[in-house]
């Protein structure tokens, strides 16, 4: 799929953890009638727990409803994040180290490895050097995480 204009990469950080400003696009661009119909079966929390906006809805211990509606009601995506942090669970810098790390590796000598294999060929991307469900979200949105090496800069 080429990339979504305003739909940023997983591994781009709001505060201390990452994809959850692309979570914060996609809810946006869903409003705004913008969001591919591809995207939208994976937005929320209730469809597939095991999906990125369900596993960081739990982190955080807010469910994707009330993130969505602060989203809606405007703001930075900093004001969002604290929001959200103030009304879940709270969280240490080491424990969001380690859910990241744990999200940027996903699919790489895991559970999700069959499930990546599997979306590998579905978005007919066989041959890229794919070995995480971030890096083949880069690879379907165009850019090339092999050449930018996006988790160096997390």
């Amino acid at each position: 799929m080429p990339a979504v204009p305003n739909l940023r990469s997983p591994y781009a950080k709001v505060g201390r953890l990452v994809y959850f400003g692309r979570m914060l696009d996609k809810i946006r661009l869903h409003a705004a009638g913008k969001l591919p119909p591809e995207y939208v079966a994976n937005l929320g929390d209730q469809k597939t727990p095991t999906f990125f906006d369900a596993r960081i809805c739990r982190f955080l211990g807010v469910p994707f409803a009330d993130i969505s509606a602060r989203t809606l009601q405007g703001g930075t995506d900093e004001e969002i994040l604290a929001w959200a942090e103030a009304r879940g669970i709270k969280r240490t810098d080491e424990e969001c180290e380690i859910w990241s790390t744990f999200l940027v590796k996903r699919g790489w000598r895991d559970a999700g490895s069959a499930f990546l294999a599997q979306r590998i060929t579905d978005f007919g991307l066989t041959g890229k050097p794919i070995s995480t469900m971030f890096e083949l979200i880069e690879f379907d949105e165009g850019r090339d995480p092999a050449r930018d090496r996006p988790w160096e800069k997390i």
